[in-house]
């Protein structure tokens, strides 16, 4: 029996032994890995210091005034995700895309990453990179209420916006509402589960198995996916950081007191196809849908002088499914502009 107990005892302490040599390859692997992912796929554009050493990634191309400012939705694709175009736009006036803090190039930073965190770091982002207003804010999905905070916190530099089938800061409590209950995301637990990993290299292991086959990313330039994919073991603490601002009403409580755009030109594009999440019914997408319309359309009230088109043919990422939609937005907000000076 003793003999047992010994042979048992030394055999957890070699298991123990086998798992502490695992984690810390595992750990030595993910940032031989991150060094690697830096080398292969440079940032775009430039990094800006903006906090004694805390680096913002952003791409500014072309010339010409307004400036064009591109915000991304609640993923990990940054200023990627703006890759169909950006290109264009700058063909006719300054335009520029950014990835927020913790997201591929850019340096995380501690704290919850909410609204105003974002209106502050992009703006000192801009102004630490010479970029001068007036700026046309371009948001899709939670970047919309991104735009909005900085709008309402700086103002006198956003003369237009274009929201791309952006979140509205009713739209918890409306969905709520009309699903009499709470919308359950199991893709939110699964991003916290991988974010807390990520730091042992099993999170990139397991993506490793796994094709990039996101939505966006079947739309987006293969070598774009393939950047996105490489980096979201490093992403994915700050996306996860930002869903919780969004999940607890923070951002969105931020954004409640920034719905009056005056007179800016503003133009709300809307996609024409309905979302079905997984496990929820026809019936459920529907009735999500029609809200979704509602709420886009009382976005054209913030301003005087807002309109709403609805892509019919589009889903969510409007700007891979119709980016020649965008385009046309944005430039028509720009001629506005520069036809009133």
């Amino acid at each position: 029996m003793a003999d047992m107990k010994r042979i048992l005892k030394w055999v957890a302490i070699a298991l123990a032994g086998c798992v502490a040599l695992l984690l810390v390859s595992g750990v030595v692997w993910e940032q031989i890995e991150r060094r690697q992912v830096a080398l292969e796929y440079p940032a775009p554009g430039r990094l800006i210091d903006i906090d004694g050493g805390r680096r913002i990634q952003i791409d500014c191309r072309g010339t010409g005034t307004p400036t064009v400012v591109f915000e991304n939705g609640l993923d990990y694709f940054g200023s990627l995700a703006w890759g169909n175009v950006l290109a264009p736009v700058a063909k006719f006036t300054r335009a520029c895309a950014y990835s927020r803090a913790g997201m591929l190039w850019s340096d995380g930073k501690p704290g919850l990453h909410d609204g105003l965190g974002v209106a502050h770091d992009l703006h000192a982002t801009l102004a630490a990179a010479g970029e001068k207003g007036p700026y046309v804010m371009v948001g899709h999905s939670l970047g919309g209420p991104y735009i909005s905070i900085f709008t309402g916190l700086y103002g006198d530099q956003v003369a237009g916006l274009v929201y791309v089938d952006a979140s509205h800061p009713d739209q918890l409590k409306r969905n709520e509402a009309a699903l009499g209950k709470k919308l359950k995301n199991g893709k939110a637990l699964v991003q916290k589960l991988g974010a807390q990993l990520s730091w042992t290299g099993i999170t990139r292991l397991m993506l490793g198995s796994l094709p990039p086959n996101s939505e966006m990313m079947s739309r987006m330039a293969p070598r774009a996916a393939q950047i996105s994919w490489a980096f979201l073991p490093i992403s994915l603490g700050a996306v996860v950081s930002e869903r919780e601002a969004m999940a607890s009403s923070r951002t969105f409580d931020e954004a409640q007191a920034y719905r009056n755009l005056g007179a800016r030109p503003v133009i709300v594009l809307t996609r024409g196809k309905p979302i079905k999440e997984d496990g929820m019914s026809d019936e459920e997408a529907g009735k999500l849908y029609q809200v979704w319309l509602e709420m886009q359309k009382d976005m054209t009230t913030w301003s005087s002088r807002g309109t709403q088109r609805v892509i019919s043919d589009s889903g969510h990422y409007v700007a891979n499914d119709d980016p020649g939609a965008v385009i046309a937005a944005v430039r028509e907000v720009v001629d506005d502009l520069r036809s009133a000076n």
